[in-house]
């Protein structure tokens, strides 16, 4: 085991979102480490043809299949809607690699999504004088998540999305994979989160100009004036509720989990197995009763508490359900930012939340739950974002020569 091995596990964690955008918490990666980034590319698609939830699926899946092969080591992820980003040791890069090709060739198979695949070097990052630093979010109690910043992950994206054919950083696309990629532990089952206030909002924000330390600046006078806008903290805008959870039977998305987590048996099979599953677990969320390590009224609970909502990655991603006074307020003020050059946002408005699980330990408590907007959430609030960073680029003038 080398030295930067435990790197994110040896982190102190931080339990208040709010401190996400202080650089003073955020700890450089490794040099040694990889960028591990994946993005699906048919995406836009995907929405037009009311299957986002596939998208959301596949991100997950690519978080899933990584943590499945690292086995007790703690790596940090985040999770983009439409793909994911996580950083591994080098160690890890010839299996990542592997399950990397492996999930590319499901999500091109089973649902005909092609899905950029790919590893950035931190210290390439660096030589181009941006960095990826990392903070270790305590999302609940035992349970962390990662936030990164530094500029690093905006740059690693632009260098996966070089569609080359010599791009040093994607993985051939004539590697064939050796098998299935193990995705046990991810799942679909929850209905579509109904908003409870007016409308979900799926919100980008990024600060493209300026020093870390401006950018900093600016992204907590932000979370700050959100938290005056919705009257209270953000948290409390969450998507999840008692009220909004609803687990019917079979799950729509029970298909798309069968493809997905067969792992070489045949997906119609692991469906009927599923079936059955997924029975035992309606009957116990409505009676509330236990079975083995499933506790219904206890899963509920640490569900609430586990939703990932809120993420930093060199830009601020949320998902709240707000009131329409309030969408109208957010996009005013954040209006104000992008006249004034400091910013560039997108926002989609839908009427529902989607949600993607991750299951690691039930026993533990140990489970993850991704939440996105529906109708394309962030990958549409990606498209009025791009658009806003390529008109304020437009406005930056010409160095003189």
């Amino acid at each position: 085991m080398t030295e930067t091995q435990d790197f994110f596990a040896s982190l102190h964690p931080v339990a208040d979102f709010s401190l996400v955008t202080n650089n003073d918490n955020y700890t450089p990666l490794p040099d040694d480490w990889f960028i591990v980034l994946t993005d699906v590319k048919g995406s836009t698609k995907a929405i037009h043809d009311g299957a986002y939830k596939n998208v959301n699926m596949i991100g997950a899946a690519c978080i899933m299949g990584i943590l499945n092969i690292v086995g007790d080591l703690k790596i940090p992820y985040v999770f983009g809607g439409d793909g994911a980003t996580l950083a591994i040791p080098p160690s890890l890069v010839p299996d990542v690699e592997e399950i990397l090709i492996r999930l590319r060739h499901l999500s091109q198979d089973q649902f005909e999504l092609g899905l950029r695949v790919g590893l950035i070097p931190v210290a390439d990052i660096r030589s181009r004088g941006l960095d990826v630093n990392v903070l270790k979010y305590e999302i609940s109690d035992g349970l962390f998540l990662a936030m990164f910043s530094g500029g690093g992950l905006t740059e690693a994206d632009r260098l996966l999305k070089q569609d080359t054919p010599d791009n040093p950083y994607t993985i051939s696309p004539s590697r064939e994979p050796q098998g299935p990629p193990d995705l046990e532990g991810l799942s679909c089952r929850w209905e579509p989160l109904n908003s409870r206030n007016g409308q979900i909002v799926s919100l980008l924000v990024n600060a493209p100009v300026g020093s870390q330390g401006d950018k900093a600046r600016i992204y907590a006078e932000i979370l700050e004036k959100l938290t005056q806008i919705l009257g209270q903290e953000a948290d409390d805008f969450r998507p999840t509720s008692n009220e909004n959870m609803r687990f019917r039977w079979p799950p729509r998305g029970l298909w798309t989990e069968a493809k997905l987590t067969a792992n070489g048996e045949s997906p119609f099979k692991t469906y009927l197995r599923l079936f059955w599953q997924s029975f035992i677990q309606f009957i116990l969320e409505k009676t509330g009763k236990k079975a083995g390590s499933y506790d219904a009224p206890v899963y509920r609970k640490e569900l609430l508490a586990n939703t990932d909502f809120q993420r930093f990655d060199d830009m601020i991603r949320l998902v709240l359900d707000c009131r329409a006074d309030q969408i109208e307020a957010i996009e005013r003020e954040l209006q104000l930012y992008y006249n004034r050059g400091q910013i560039a946002f997108g926002l989609h408005k839908s009427e529902t939340a989607l949600m993607t699980c991750l299951v690691f330990n039930l026993a533990e408590g140990a489970h993850l739950h991704f939440v996105d907007g529906g109708d394309g959430g962030f990958a549409l609030a990606a498209t009025g974002m791009k658009k806003q960073l390529a008109e304020l680029a437009s406005k930056v003038p010409a160095p003189t020569q």
